[in-house]
């Protein structure tokens, strides 16, 4: 027996990363514009409140235009 459709290459590893990398990637943007204006640590804070959202954003769209493809 073989399946109707081809299970998705989509999973939860997958968003795990897009999470964490959109994260990463922002507070280290963070960081160093802060370290630039003289508080890295305050920086890297800005970029951990801004990721989060970020990162939830960028899950949403790889997994919603999967969806209506």
């Amino acid at each position: 027996m073989t399946p109707d459709t081809a299970p998705s290459p989509r999973s939860l590893a997958t968003a795990s990363g897009l999470l964490l990398g959109t994260l990463a990637a922002a507070m280290a943007l963070g960081a160093a514009i802060g370290w630039a204006v003289g508080s890295g640590g305050l920086g890297l804070l800005v970029g951990a409140l801004v990721g989060i959202p970020l990162g939830a954003l960028v899950v949403y769209q790889v997994f919603g235009r999967g969806q209506n493809a």
